[in-house]
């Protein structure tokens, strides 16, 4: 969680003016995080269910007399049912583009952080994007329905969903969520369907079942143990705690007010999921700059670009491929390019680290200007609209994955001073130049 290491994501609890400077108002941190942190109670809730998956008192691939619990395996298999639907039903009930099948128009070139693949899906036929929603669509809204339909439809449920999580890994930088959506969906497989994997000599693991089956058939039944009828009543009662928390979660399911990423409960281990479920139709980004001269505003001031190690800058960069890495940092700076610098107040303490050099805000950062030399006297934030360039085009031609024009100011130059007070009354740590 990048952000959180250098300390710059600090919401402040009032309202500060600073004459002539800024103005900063106060603002929730919950529209900016909550499908980062909607990722983050999936993998706690992935977790909380893997704990109960397998025997605790056994390292033996086959333990006998403990199998899996089908408690657990309903448990995953409830949980990517709610992230597919939830996903599907917060795009149908927020944005007209997901109806009009027009979304996937703009998303490859508008996702937090594109990759070199999204470059060339952008520029698909139009038909081609229309196919690819209504595709979302069913994937979303139909699919998951497959996991009550029979053991044939389950596991054609766990098929589709993987080969979606895998495309949508291939065509964007979407950190660990696909990675991590893939595990429930592997509960859509039984034994006869991940039976190839296994070896079947004899001896083998599938000559062990096998054999374990013959006797389960012939009425022989190994004595029930005591930690054996723990771990079932331990599992009775996790069914009946997840079955209760999720009354709420399938209540905003159908509510026709329907939030996503969010959770009902204190103990975050059954969640209400989705994703995209609004599209932005320009890419906006946050160029930071500093310059050394001493007067930000003089004609001959040379300001220079701070790199961020994914995020589009530079015209000429590669777009980045990272998944399942996550920089948590760019993420946010995506977010704060369609709002203001009022709305993401963290971006001014990122202005006050660069005027310092601090060390450890840098390691976030892929390029430092300023690198051996005394730090900037004046850091700026520039506003520009990004569109990726035409494969094939005089753009490309020249090496340009981008082209941008300047919208304006994000916000104005400051200086180490300028921030002085705004940093004290926030009780956050300032750094005197020597």
């Amino acid at each position: 969680m990048e952000c959180l290491w250098c300390g710059l994501c600090i919401w402040p609890l009032s309202e500060l003016r600073l004459p002539g400077v800024i103005r900063v108002v106060r603002v929730g941190a919950h529209s900016v995080h909550s499908s980062v942190r909607g990722w983050e109670s999936q993998l706690l809730e992935t977790g909380f269910l893997g704990i109960f998956l397998c025997p605790l008192w056994t390292l033996s691939r086959l333990p006998r007399g403990t199998p899996t619990s089908q408690i657990v395996v309903w448990g995953f298999r409830w949980l990517i049912f709610r992230i597919m639907l939830g996903a599907g039903l917060i795009k149908i009930r927020g944005d007209q583009c997901w109806r009009d099948l027009t979304c996937m128009d703009f998303h490859y070139e508008t996702q937090p952080v594109p990759n070199p693949v999204a470059y060339f899906l952008h520029r698909s036929p139009w038909w081609v994007h229309r196919i690819e929603t209504l595709g979302n669509h069913f994937l979303e809204l139909v699919v998951p329905f497959f996991v009550f339909l029979g053991r044939r439809m389950c596991v054609l449920h766990g098929v589709l969903q993987i080969l979606f999580q895998v495309v949508l890994i291939i065509s964007g930088n979407l950190s660990f969520l696909n990675w991590l959506t893939i595990v429930p969906s592997i509960a859509c497989f039984d034994d006869a369907t991940l039976g190839f994997l296994f070896p079947s000599g004899p001896g083998g693991l599938k000559d062990q079942v096998l054999k374990m089956q013959k006797k389960e058939g012939q009425g022989v039944q190994p004595m029930p143990r005591y930690g054996c009828m723990v771990r079932q009543a331990v599992n009775l009662a996790m069914g009946v705690l997840v079955a209760w928390l999720s009354i709420p979660v399938v209540l905003n399911l159908l509510s026709p007010k329907q939030v996503m990423n969010s959770s009902f409960n204190p103990l975050r281990i059954v969640n209400t999921y989705g994703a995209f479920g609004s599209i932005t139709k320009e890419r906006t980004e946050v160029i930071l700059q500093g310059t050394a001269s001493p007067n930000a505003s003089a004609p001959d001031a040379v300001w220079e670009d701070y790199e961020f190690k994914c995020k589009p800058g530079n015209l000429r960069r590669r777009p980045c491929l990272i998944s399942p890495y996550h920089h948590r940092l760019d993420w946010l700076m995506w977010f704060a390019a369609f709002q203001t610098y009022e709305h993401n107040e963290w971006i001014l303490h990122l202005a006050g680290k660069l005027l310092v050099n601090d060390a450890q805000t840098l390691s976030l950062l892929a390029f430092n200007p300023f690198a051996g030399r005394a730090p900037p006297r004046w850091v700026r934030g520039e506003h520009y609209r990004y569109k990726f360039s035409q494969p094939g085009g005089g753009h490309a031609a020249d090496g340009k994955w981008w082209i941008r024009r300047r919208l304006g100011a994000y916000f104005p130059p400051l200086s180490l001073q300028d921030l002085k007070g705004y940093f004290k009354a926030r009780e956050w740590p300032y750094t005197e130049l020597e």
